[in-house]
């Protein structure tokens, strides 16, 4: 505990020296303000629905105010938002509905050195591993320092984090289920931007804490966890795109299994024009087979990612969890294309074809089809104004037994999903002074 205080001060201090003496040139305030009202009707989104299920439809709404500061040296952001459903709070309400997604101060140096603290969201690379989480009504966000430094050529981060839900007299336990996943956190990310604009390969390094201690005497025992490995985008001005992933997870789980899992992903792309793109994809999650008798746990958990981009529209994999305490892996194929008819408007189709990477055995002891069935994702999105946005998809499953097993619901049950939303970002004030 004391060597990672006294790490936290030292890392957040080196920068801090060379931040010391600067003068206050211009200052700039910015307000912006996110209004982004969506419907939804579910016919199964989330997780599949049994034929008697009747369908579910309401319209939830995204409310945020945000601040942003910057001086020479500094700069500050501020933002409060509020998520819910229409119709959840009375007309008079004397409770709290406001949050505090984001803040947190920066300090800059001139030769690329910062320190940024407080609560704030963590985007790396394709949201694989952190991300946003914007399609969420709420977010993601996390309190953490973040020190590093950032050239042309080269960015360097370290995000730290410890957590508890309370400040304790004695103890140092961490069991609140409402807060953060994890008690501490060390991330390492790194960027080479040396070989071009559109060639930079990162490195992810991800050490999490996870409380496996006693509940009741507040006597904390951690469990670590290992994640790290590769992104690489690469495009060229003849429309070629490719985008790879690679990550391997050790350490072990809070039951003190020892974990040995990885992941895989490839995508590729192809403008034929400036209307029409193609997609082609795979991602592989390695699973947990039910047959396995050894100690160690082969289940990637792809963290705190943005998962509706990557596994589905309908966010049965990853965004929500798998039946019966189970963790078989997925294995997602898709094709896509776009089309773009004109400058503010465009269309999309993706196909996906998903199936289970480990082998997981019925109460008979045979193995289950690994096959768990495909899913269409339409999407429209259309710039009405710079600052308006309307968006509107509908999704559909045609999943197989093995789905239902894997996540509940009947495969013989017609499984769809629509949605249409709104997004007015206006920026309301920009002062230099």
């Amino acid at each position: 505990m004391k060597t990672f205080f006294i790490s936290l001060v030292l890392l957040a201090t080196i920068p801090l020296s060379v931040l010391a003496g600067e003068k206050d040139k211009d200052n700039q305030l910015i307000m912006n303000l996110q209004l982004r009202p969506r419907a939804e009707y579910r016919n199964g989104s989330i997780n599949p629905r049994m034929g008697s299920d009747d369908a579910a439809a309401f319209i939830n709404n995204h409310s945020r105010l945000s601040l942003g500061y910057t001086t020479d040296g500094m700069s500050m952001g501020f933002s409060i938002q509020n998520a819910g459903v229409w119709g959840q709070d009375p007309q008079v309400s004397r409770n709290p509905n406001l949050g505090i997604h984001e803040a947190w101060a920066q300090l800059n140096s001139q030769n690329g050195f910062f320190v940024k603290i407080g609560r704030q969201t963590l985007v790396y690379d394709d949201e694989r591993l952190l991300g946003a989480l914007d399609w969420n009504t709420a977010g993601r966000s996390h309190d953490v320092l973040k020190t590093g430094f950032e050239t042309k050529s080269h960015k360097l981060h370290l995000a730290l984090a410890y957590n508890q839900n309370a400040e304790h007299i004695n103890g140092d336990s961490y069991y609140n289920s409402t807060g953060q996943p994890y008690k501490t956190m060390q991330t390492l990310w790194y960027q080479y931007n040396g070989f071009s604009q559109v060639f930079k390969p990162s490195f992810l390094f991800m050490n999490l804490g996870l409380e496996n201690g006693n509940p009741i005497t507040r006597v904390s025992e951690l469990a670590y966890m290992q994640t790290f490995g590769t992104y690489i985008s690469s495009s060229n001005s003849n429309g070629f795109g490719i985008n790879l992933s690679a990550y391997l997870q050790t350490g072990t789980t809070r039951s003190n299994e020892t974990i040995s899992a990885w992941m895989i992903s490839a995508k590729g792309s192809f403008a034929i024009n400036k209307k029409f793109t193609f997609a082609v994809g795979s991602d592989w999650l390695s699973g947990e087979e039910t047959t396995n008798n050894n100690t160690s746990y082969n289940a990637f958990n792809p963290l705190y990612g943005t998962h509706h981009k990557f596994y589905g529209a309908m966010d049965y994999f990853y965004a929500s969890s798998f039946a019966g305490n189970l963790n078989p892996g997925l294995w997602d194929n898709y094709l896509g294309i776009s089309y773009k008819p004109a400058k503010n408007l465009s269309v999309s189709a993706t196909y996906h074809y998903f199936a289970i990477t480990a082998d997981i055995a019925d109460s008979n002891n045979s193995l289950y089809n690994k096959g768990l069935g495909s899913e269409i994702d339409l999407q429209l999105d259309w710039v009405l104004r710079k600052d308006v946005r309307l968006a509107c998809g509908y999704s559909s499953f045609f999943g197989t037994g093995t789905m239902d097993r894997m996540k509940g619901g009947d495969h013989t049950s017609w499984q769809d999903w629509g949605w249409i939303s709104i997004n007015f970002n206006p920026e309301l004030l920009k002062l230099k002074f």
